[in-house]
């Protein structure tokens, strides 16, 4: 399971990178994106859409289930990674990279201390 040391983890297995707060990059971990299998659908937020820290924000759909994915932090949805909506295979291939669903503004960077570390969120997952 690669969990980088260097983004920040929900309970519910977003990560967001914290070293851009003007515009934080969130997706979901290698864990869930294992958990999920195979991804085949995103349904991804509008831009502008403000959203606050837990608030579900979009749904991934895989051959096993749809999950909400939640805001691991508050403020504005300022970028949508739109070819995921086309083809949702890199959340699977690469979560950290190509798959990664959304930027943040966030409105509150003190929320993000409330959020794992790589460390912490290995032994949540374990």
């Amino acid at each position: 399971m690669d969990v980088p040391d260097h983004l920040r983890y929900a309970d519910s297995h977003e990560w967001i990178d914290p070293d851009s707060p003007e515009t934080a990059t969130v997706g979901i971990s290698d864990h869930a994106q294992a958990e999920l299998t195979d991804v085949v659908y995103m349904e991804l937020p509008e831009v502008g859409r403000t959203v606050t820290k837990g608030e579900a924000f979009a749904v991934v759909e895989s051959v096993k289930a749809a999950n909400d994915i939640y805001a691991p932090a508050s403020g504005e949805i300022v970028e949508v990674n739109e070819a995921l909506a086309e083809a949702p295979e890199p959340v699977n291939e690469d979560p950290y990279g190509a798959g990664w669903l959304v930027k943040i503004k966030i409105s509150d960077p003190s929320e993000l201390e409330s959020l794992h570390d790589a460390g912490s969120y290995r032994e949540h997952v374990s």
